[in-house]
């Protein structure tokens, strides 16, 4: 018996003198910044930093997966106590925090402020709950093209560090307008790892451009009508008063990102930032994840944007300790609103007409001759700080609205959308045999194109549609994508024409916008006579327009062109959406 008890107490004897080593040894792992407040490391020193902490703690786990346009493997870091399985984590029903950082490198307070986090957090591992709690992952960088592309002077208008790295990756692309488009390899790996972890709360770390004030944080949250009545009001009632709350008290006050309402200066009021699922915080909304980019003050000095950085992350995870089963409950509900719900907002406008007041702490704006050009130029005055209650602009109203179908039926053919479909969770299953149905299509009646290149890409905006019914016959290997799923939202914002991040607007399906067969004038002249013989209402219409616009009247092609557009000949594939509305 005696012998039993001793082995015991030895066992739980060096298993704390291992704790005791390991907080040693991860205590002894002062970070790059920390050595140097104006220094971020580089690529290869934050891999370094994170293979030396996976190794000195049992709660960590760090790996490589999927690639990047660099040609080097995104990592992935996840603080558990639980295991590194998501699907365990999932069904003890612990909530999952994902940090995202670098997605533009030459904003580095979150990649340096992660390092520390990680480390503090393991530190205190065996005394503290909080991964009792929830799971933490990280991607350290995730643009690691821009990371190692390092310079001091990318960034003109920001205050340190000495160098950094480049808003662009290694194919020159933001990858913060590309979570819908996926032109990026590292777009692709990271639709993997969100899809793994379905992260319940998303931070993507920023540092601000803009306006001058005293705040060295500010935040971009989900809008909170991107979040439907339950998850938003779980947002506006319980995430950002606590958010805000303890920031205040870590001497780190927050306001909500500066955007300027009028005149680019704060003064007049600002409003809260729509984010589209182009961006990383409108893409994990339509995830149901509630997000948050925080925006560090870029003429700060670096130190207190990491410092404030790190307390913006702390803060997010003490929430989540202290809420995971309302966090998992009220996500539950949002998930289950959103797969219940039957119309579906596509476009909103800013409702100038409602504003909330906030206490602002700015700097006086002013103008003065520029040195340079002669004319008035805007500057702050750092010697006149104020604080004035400004209004702040975060009400939205919906412009238009659609009404989900039972499914989408999509050809075969578009293999690249089906593909992003289902690398979001999207179930997509397909039909077995040739068959006609009769289904809602779309024709794009009106588009406006941008006149340079986006993002790789010339999108579209303003779109106009009609729909029709028809019989169309499709094929076994046709694609079938039902909306009575989870991911509802991520279906109807990608594969609606109209909407301002579909696919239809990233260019997947210019092809259709584009005439394949055309009339000779010479030969379809004698046609055109015949048709308007058999159709007399053709011919009234082609007078009364001949009437009403005399540039047409002037135009012998035109008119032909219209009898053509209004013809058995004319193709009938012109300008209609291939995507089919299907409604048994």
């Amino acid at each position: 018996m005696r012998k039993i008890g001793f082995i015991v107490a030895f066992y739980f004897l060096c298993s704390w003198l291992i704790a005791q080593n390991t907080n040693v040894m991860l205590t002894e792992m002062t970070t790059h910044f920390e050595k140097n407040n104006d220094y971020t490391p580089t690529y290869p020193e934050i891999i370094e930093f994170y293979k030396s902490v996976a190794q000195n703690s049992t709660f960590i786990s760090f790996s490589a997966f999927g690639t990047t346009d660099s040609g080097f493997p995104l990592h992935e870091i996840v603080l558990s106590k639980h295991g590194f399985d998501p699907k365990h984590i999932k069904s003890i029903n612990l909530p999952v925090l994902m940090i995202n950082n670098g997605i533009h490198p030459g904003e580095p307070c979150g990649i340096d402020a992660s390092m520390m986090l990680v480390r503090n957090i393991l530190q205190k591992a065996n005394q503290d709950s909080l991964l009792d709690k929830m799971v933490i992952v990280i991607i350290p960088v995730y643009n690691i093209g821009g990371c190692l592309n390092r310079s001091s002077t990318s960034r003109a208008n920001q205050n340190g560090p000495e160098a950094y790295g480049f808003r662009g990756n290694a194919k020159n692309y933001d990858l913060n307008r590309d979570f819908i488009k996926a032109d990026a390899a590292n777009t692709r790996s990271f639709y993997t790892v969100f899809k793994k972890w379905d992260p319940d709360i998303f931070v993507d770390t920023h540092t601000s451009n803009g306006a001058d004030y005293q705040y060295t944080m500010t935040l971009i949250a989900t809008q909170s009508d991107k979040a439907g009545p339950v998850g938003g009001k779980f947002l506006e009632e319980d995430i950002l008063p606590y958010l805000y709350k303890k920031m205040d008290e870590k001497q780190y006050t927050m306001i909500p990102y500066v955007y300027a309402h009028k005149k680019g200066i704060p003064d007049h009021g600002i409003r809260s930032f729509l984010d589209y699922p182009r961006y990383s915080s409108g893409f994990a909304a339509l995830h149901h994840s509630w997000s948050f980019m925080p925006e560090a003050h870029m003429l700060k000095p670096y130190k207190d944007r990491v410092y404030s950085t790190l307390a913006f992350l702390e803060t997010v995870a003490d929430f989540i300790s202290k809420n995971p089963q309302k966090i998992k409950l009220v996500r539950s509900l949002w998930k289950k609103e959103s797969r219940d719900q039957k119309l579906f907002p596509l476009h909103y406008i800013l409702d100038e007409t409602k504003s909330d007041s906030i206490f602002f702490n700015g700097f006086e704006a002013s103008y003065k001759p520029s040195l340079i050009t002669g004319k008035d130029r805007l500057y702050y005055d750092r010697n006149k700080p104020y604080t004035k209650n400004i209004p702040f602009y975060t009400y939205y109203t919906p412009t238009s609205f659609v009404t989900k179908p039972k499914a989408y039926i999509i050809p075969q053919g578009y293999q690249e959308i089906i593909e992003r479909l289902q690398e979001n969770g999207v179930v997509v299953t397909r039909m077995e045999n040739n068959t006609v149905l009769k289904v809602e299509k779309y024709r794009i009646t009106d588009y406006k194109t941008s006149k340079t290149p986006y993002e790789g890409r010339f999108p579209h905006s303003e779109v106009k549609t009609e729909s029709f019914t028809t019989e169309q016959a499709f094929f076994a290997g046709d694609f079938i994508v039902e909306t009575d799923q989870e991911n509802v939202r991520f279906i109807i914002e990608t594969l609606e024409p109209q909407a301002p991040d579909s696919y239809f607007t990233w260019n997947f399906f210019d092809a259709v916008l584009m005439q394949k067969e055309y009339f000779s004038a010479y030969v379809f002249e004698d046609l055109a006579v015949e048709i308007l013989a058999k159709t007399p209402e053709l011919k009234q219409k082609l007078e009364d327009k001949k009437s009403k616009e005399p540039a047409f009247a002037d135009d012998a092609y035109a008119q032909l062109e219209f009898i053509y557009k209004n013809s058995p000949y004319y193709e009938p594939s012109h300008r209609v959406y291939p995507i089919a509305r299907w409604n048994p």
